[in-house]
């Protein structure tokens, strides 16, 4: 349900950053959105005023203006946090950004991937799996990169639902099955 949520809020924040007329890039929309999310985040004060019932929409709307002057919120960006505070939806706000990036991703024709490795993996090796999985899915891949030294060498891949496993922990454990099954 909750994700429902956030993707409608995201899919609407989408088509007005995808309208020409708007002057809203949807680049800049995300950035901005990222940083106001790591402020509730950072700042507990901050989390409880905009998440309390006992405090008017009308002290959460100026406090969402005193804090988006100075970081330079486009006129768009600030009137959809006041919706989602009106609609007492700021508590899912990193839910919606993460969906607002999703919706621009596949409106721009892109598509994410977590690749995760042993040990980090240099520039060089992070720009090939990137053109790999773009020459895959013939569409441009963003990889999101992290590591996990229980894999103990080779990357595992999981772009939208599928699962490419290469390395020597998902190897081993393969082996382990069929060791098992005979």
């Amino acid at each position: 349900m909750a994700l429902a949520v956030a993707n409608r809020y995201a899919r609407a924040l989408a088509d007005i950053a995808f309208t020409p007329s708007s002057g809203l890039d949807p680049a800049t929309a995300t950035a901005q959105l990222r940083a106001f999310a790591r402020l509730p985040r950072e700042h507990a004060d901050l989390r409880n005023v905009l998440l309390s019932p006992a405090v008017t929409a009308s002290r959460k709307h100026a406090v969402v203006a005193r804090l988006g002057e100075p970081m330079g919120l486009h006129r768009l960006v600030r009137n959809f946090l006041y919706v989602l505070v009106d609609h007492r939806r700021v508590g899912m706000l990193e839910e919606i950004v993460g969906a607002f990036e999703a919706a621009v991703d596949e409106r721009m024709g892109r598509v994410r991937a977590q690749v995760v490795s042993a040990a980090v993996l240099p520039v060089t090796e992070q720009l090939q799996i990137e053109q790999q999985l773009g020459a895959m899915t013939g569409k441009q891949v963003r990889c999101d990169f992290e590591v996990n030294p229980d894999l103990l060498g080779g990357v595992s891949v999981r772009l939208g639902s599928t699962i490419y496993d290469g390395s020597v922990r998902g190897r081993l454990n393969a082996l382990q099955r069929r060791l098992a099954a005979e």
